[in-house]
């Protein structure tokens, strides 16, 4: 049944305007919120059903939006009047659709490992986003990031993710020593004073990326466990590539040796 909702006293609208409001509160509760069709039928697509659904009164006018509402599985529904929705959105120019889901809890370490992500101290969402959708455009489906990195379901990484999130597997608070330690093929971090070029590498095996924080990089104990150092040549006068852009390059060179050659004429 949905529930058509015009007052700021509604219980519901009450609780979605906590979490739309609050990253703690999103934190503590597990939950994140997409907004605006692209994530949701992405979520759809990945087989999820969402904790609420939500669509503003003039959102459902539109024949997209009305489709995603009646067809997104979820546990509750609720159209709003277009004000509260609006209180609500997490874009400048409101969507006329979101969701609320919840977000995978924390797993045991996987006994098997592919060639995967380990992700130290990265604090913009943009970038961590932008990372996300490199790893599943690249195919790589593992990605781990350790405490302190920024909440991987925030909005701003989600948008910057455009739907990443839910064809990758997404470990938060994970122990990447263990990690890194437990891994049976290589590990390799980034540091741009390394002697080795990413280029130089034989990637074609798997391959654990240890890529750190924007200012400090990877840290020097967890450096310590990568069984490879590499660094991205960069002949012009930039100091540093941002994380986004150095995964995109080492990930796309794995993807490039890995990929069949064509036999000599």
């Amino acid at each position: 049944m949905t529930k058509r909702i015009a007052s700021r006293e509604n219980a519901l609208y009450k609780s979605l305007a906590r979490l739309a409001g609050s990253s703690r509160a999103r934190r503590e509760r597990r939950a994140a919120i997409l907004d605006g069709p692209h994530l949701i039928a992405a979520f759809r697509a990945s087989g999820g059903t969402a904790e609420t659904l939500v669509a503003s009164e003039s959102g459902c006018a539109h024949a997209e939006i009305r489709a995603l509402f009646d067809e997104t599985p979820a546990r509750a529904r609720a159209v709003l009047a277009d004000r509260l929705f609006d209180s609500l959105a997490q874009v400048a120019t409101p969507t006329g659709i979101l969701a609320v889901v919840t977000v995978p809890g924390p797993e045991s370490v996987p006994a098997a490992l592919e060639t995967c992500l380990l992700l130290e101290g990265i604090q913009d969402p943009g970038n961590l986003g932008s990372v996300l959708r490199t790893a599943a455009a690249a195919g790589v489906r593992q990605v781990f990031l350790a405490p302190g990195c920024v909440f991987a379901w925030s909005p701003k990484v989600l948008r910057a993710g455009q739907g990443a999130h839910f064809g990758l597997s997404i470990r938060e608070g994970a122990p990447l020593a263990v990690l890194a330690e437990g891994f049976a093929g290589q590990v390799v971090a980034t540091d741009p004073h390394a002697d080795a070029s990413v280029f130089d590498l034989d990637l074609t095996g798997p391959v654990a990326w240890v890529l750190g924080s924007e200012g400090r990089g990877v840290s020097t104990a967890l450096a310590a466990l990568a069984t490879a150092r590499a660094r991205i040549p960069m002949p012009g006068s930039a100091e540093s590539l941002n994380v986004a852009a150095a995964a995109a390059i080492c990930l796309f060179e794995q993807v490039r040796q890995r990929a069949p050659r064509a036999p000599p004429n």
